[in-house]
Order: C-alpha cells, then structure tokens, then sequence
C-alpha cells in the first residue's frame, strides 16, 4: 500500500478520525460549547421546555419516577437545566449521559455517565444535534451518472472512488438518488442504524430526535457537509480542529424503526405546543410590573430565538413513542 493509498479516505472513517479518534474534536476539554451554539446553550427555555416534555412522558406512564436519557450529552448542559427545572415538582428523574466524551467535572453526581444508552429505560430519550454528527459516506454523481464514493485526504482534497454499492446503494435509490452529473449526497444509513438502535433501548416512553435536517423532496442538491470551528463556518475538513457536520435525512431515520408511529414537526410548532413563543409580553405590564416586564421581555427574545424561521425553529424534531407494554 503506497502513501497515496493511505492518505485517502472515505468521508464515514475520515470523520469518525477526525471527531472522535485520539486528540478528536468531540474528545476535546471545551466540548461542543466551545465552538458552536445549539438550542441548549441559546436559553434556559429549551431546557425548560424539555422537563414539561418529561413530566407529560411521566403522566402518559402513570408514575413519578422516569428516565431521562440524554444522546449525544456534550457535556451535560441539557440535563443540568432539566434538573433544576424540575426541582420541586414532585417528578424524580434518572439521568443519563451519552457521551464519547470524558465526565466533566462539577457535574451534578445524579447524572450517570455512559457511552451507550441504558437498556430497558422508561422515560423520555432525547437526542438533540446528535445524528448530524454519526459519520457518513459522501456520494457524487460522475460525468457518466454513476454514484461514486468521495475520498477525502487530511487537508480536505477529495477525488472520486468506488461505486456505491450494496445497503448504500439501496439507501441512495430509496432516499436520494443522484440523478444529475455533480449531484452529491450523505449516505444517511448509518444514522438509520443509530436511531434505530437507541430507540430500541427504550422500554416505554418517547424517543425524540431534533436536527438540522431535510426531508424526500427538499434535499440540498450538493449536500450540506461543511465544518464549524469558534463560531464560524469553514470548510470541512477533517483533520481534528473543526467540527464536522451535515444535515440529516430525519424521514429515512423515522422510517429505520417503523414510520407509524412517528411524528415529524418543525421545532417552532414543537416548542409551541411546550408553551415557548416568541410572543412580546403586554406593554401595560411595565407600568405595573416594571421588573416582571423586563424579565418576560427577555424571555420573549431567547423564545424567538430558539423559534425563529430561517433559523433554530426551522430545526425538525422526529418523536417515536413507544407503548408501555405491560408484562404477561
């Protein structure tokens, strides 16, 4: 094998390297915080929003005392902000982290630590911008039409390899088939597989997955791959200092576990149904409530943020349920 030959792969190991390999971006002390804003780090409110979603899973099981199971925990912000907001009201909550990523310190000692979902869980799983970081495959379409694998080496070059073939293949042609010269697309099977395999852990309760995503239809005609380091967009590439990200094709993943009992909505009408809009509070309320004013100003603002079209709102929450089946 020459060094060529070495320096050339395809975008599923390349990524899997470059975030989770030794020194890997995701492995890294500052965690995703430290480069990029999601929902979680935007307000207080998503967390908020997310401990209502608890207590109604909690209801629907008729008991005080539920899971919740965090994919793709970062470094535990999510459930830090759900345990406070469900300080006092009577629900107990068992919370777990999963994450490729070291326990941080000063994390509340509630939170259990893992690598992998916990079998049997009953409760709410919740994995929010977790899929849009499974690695996957890129495909492009040659001059002749045929899909090809992209190779990439560790400054970001890339070069067409092999045909698609096999389950990826399958994948293209039910999902995203590549119908023009140039056309490209992520192979989302994997993050099927993944899905599929954290639904299965849950026993009873509701697995929700939120992402940046598309759906048949309305897929980015050159695919969404692109980087994200300190705040800003860069190229993607993966040699360990910038995220790695691309859209995820949610209705495939919705379909990977039975597409029946799934639900997919925008995270404006999802957060709504939480009671999170952007609505202003009524202006006589600061010449009654000056301060209260102020406070629900501000709230109003973080909620349009987290709802707002063109942006976070715009995010696709994909919820399975699943039915507590009692034992015979």
């Amino acid at each position: 094998m020459t060094d060529e030959t070495r320096r050339w792969r395809g975008w599923r190991e390349a990524t899997e390297r470059a975030l989770y390999g030794p020194g890997g971006f995701y492995l890294r002390p500052e965690g995703p915080a430290g480069h990029f804003r999601t929902s979680v780090h935007a307000s207080p409110l998503f967390a908020g929003a997310v401990a209502r979603l608890l207590g109604e899973v909690a209801e629907e099981l008729g008991t005080d005392g539920v899971d919740l199971v965090d994919v793709g925990a970062g470094r535990g912000e999510l459930l830090a902000g759900v345990l406070a907001a469900t300080a006092g009201s009577g629900l107990s909550v068992r919370a777990y982290a999963v994450e490729r990523a070291a326990r941080p310190e000063g994390l509340d000692p509630r939170v259990e630590w893992t690598d992998r979902p916990p079998r049997g869980a009953r409760g709410l799983l919740f994995a929010n911008e977790w899929l849009d970081n499974v690695p996957v495959d890129v495909a492009e379409a040659d001059a002749a039409g045929t899909a090809r694998y992209v190779e990439v080496s560790p400054d970001g070059a890339e070069r067409l390899g092999a045909p698609v073939s096999g389950t990826d293949a399958e994948w293209l042609a039910r999902w995203w088939p590549l119908r023009e010269p140039g056309a490209r697309a992520e192979i989302g099977r994997p993050r099927d597989e993944a899905w599929a395999s954290a639904v299965s852990c849950l026993a009873a309760g509701r697995a929700v997955a939120v992402d940046y995503a598309h759906v048949r239809g309305s897929r980015p005609p050159f695919g969404s791959l692109t980087g994200f380091r300190a705040g800003r967009e860069v190229p993607p590439v993966p040699d360990g200092s910038r995220d790695l990200t691309s859209h995820v094709a949610l209705d495939a993943c919705a379909a990977a576990c039975g597409g029946a009992d799934a639900e997919l909505v925008t995270q404006r009408e999802a957060l709504g149904r939480l009671g999170v809009t952007g609505d202003r509070p009524p202006l006589a309320l600061a010449s009654t409530d000056p301060a209260g004013y102020v406070r629900a100003l501000s709230s109003a603002g973080e909620a349009a943020e987290l709802t707002a079209r063109g942006g976070l709102g715009d995010f696709l929450w994909l919820t399975r349920r699943v039915p507590d089946v009692p034992s015979a």
